[in-house]
């Protein structure tokens, strides 16, 4: 069911991570032990001292509210605060495929009654007149130019926007950090599990993130379908924030984290599992080419050697978390998961047309 590689995949590898974290803006907390570590495409967040690859940024005007004191590390308290993330995360990671299976379900029931509705919509068209220059109908076009893979992505990359906007109000600030970086040391543990992996604090960060995004979307779309493809995107940004959950309190480096490169390093991690041989390169370089099988193998030795050798540029760990979860998915998740639906799909039809009585 793998499909070949677009054009854009094989003019871009910045790999969920690699070449994006080099333009984040980096930050650190007033009141923080150690200088935080950036994550999935990460980023520490003050606004009042910022700091990119191209030069000092200047200060903004906002007072950065005190992050929490983490607890010490190797301790059966530290440890302990996992058991809430691990639950959550599980509960999440099935609500998640539980929900995109009703998904789909849904939209297959209302393919029928949809095609009646848009014979008898062509039919009504051609009785109305036509209108020039109506912006909706561009608008309408534009949108179905593109692949479901984009038109499925298109939402997600909306919502990071509409974040990265609310962190350019003063008055949210503290709430933007409790709720959209995840960091164990935080009394807030599971929501910014999730809702991190919507957050950026730089622009470059976004851009990139969702670049990558958007160049792997049609194939990614294309192999999984969108209701899977959903499903193995938020339960990938929670899995890998989980994992640096465990490894920020492992190592005693605490720290927020936020990005999306978790999430996108799972759908990457997928497509080159599933598509071993296709032709990738780096953005900047389209002369080198690679394959994908070797693109992920270079990524994930180089997240597993951020971990063990403790770089803190990234949030390594989570990078790692999301391309495992990738692979693991490609090569066993699909057929463990997606493929023994039935009986839950089932059990909601049951429920469906006892309720609706057809």
């Amino acid at each position: 069911m793998c499909c070949g590689s677009s054009a854009e995949e094989k003019t871009v590898l910045l790999l969920s991570g690699r070449c994006p974290h080099i333009l984040q803006q980096q930050c650190s907390f007033r009141r923080a032990y150690r200088r935080p570590e950036s994550r999935k495409v990460e980023e520490d967040l003050s606004p009042s001292r910022t700091q990119t690859s191209e030069g000092p940024a200047p200060r903004r005007p906002t007072t950065t509210p005190h992050s929490e004191h983490p607890v010490p590390p190797n301790s059966p308290r530290a440890f302990g605060r996992l058991v809430r993330p691990f639950v959550f995360t599980v509960g999440f990671t099935g609500s998640t495929f539980g929900l995109a299976a009703i998904w789909q379900y849904e939209a297959l029931k209302s393919r029928v009654q949809s095609y009646f509705d848009e014979v008898q919509a062509d039919w009504l068209e051609k009785l109305r007149p036509q209108k020039r220059g109506d912006i909706r109908k561009q608008i309408n076009q534009w949108w179905l130019s593109l692949s479901e893979g984009q038109r499925t992505v298109t939402g997600i990359i909306a919502s990071n926007a509409l974040v990265f906007l609310c962190w350019r109000i003063p008055a949210l600030q503290r709430s933007m950090i409790r709720y959209f970086t995840s960091n164990p040391a935080s009394k807030t543990l599971c929501t910014p599990m999730i809702l991190s992996s919507f957050s950026h604090f730089s622009f470059l960060h976004m851009a990139a993130n969702m670049y990558v995004l958007w160049s792997f979307s049609t194939s990614a779309v294309s192999m999984l379908g969108r209701e899977q493809f959903m499903a193995v995107y938020l339960s990938a940004g929670v899995i890998s924030s989980f994992v640096s959950y465990a490894c920020k309190i492992a190592t005693g480096r605490f720290g927020p984290s936020l990005g999306a490169s978790g999430a996108i390093m799972a759908i990457l991690a997928t497509v080159c599992t599933k598509m071993p041989e296709a032709k990738l390169s780096i953005i900047f370089l389209p002369m080198f080419t690679f394959t994908a099988s070797s693109a992920l193998k270079a990524i994930v030795a180089m997240d597993a050697a951020g971990v063990v050798l403790g770089w803190r540029f990234f949030d390594h760990a989570a990078h790692l978390g999301g391309a495992l979860f990738g692979i693991w998915y490609a090569l066993a998740g699909h057929e463990l998961i997606w493929k023994n639906r039935e009986n839950f799909v089932k059990l909601w039809h049951d429920l469906r047309t006892r309720g609706g009585g057809r």
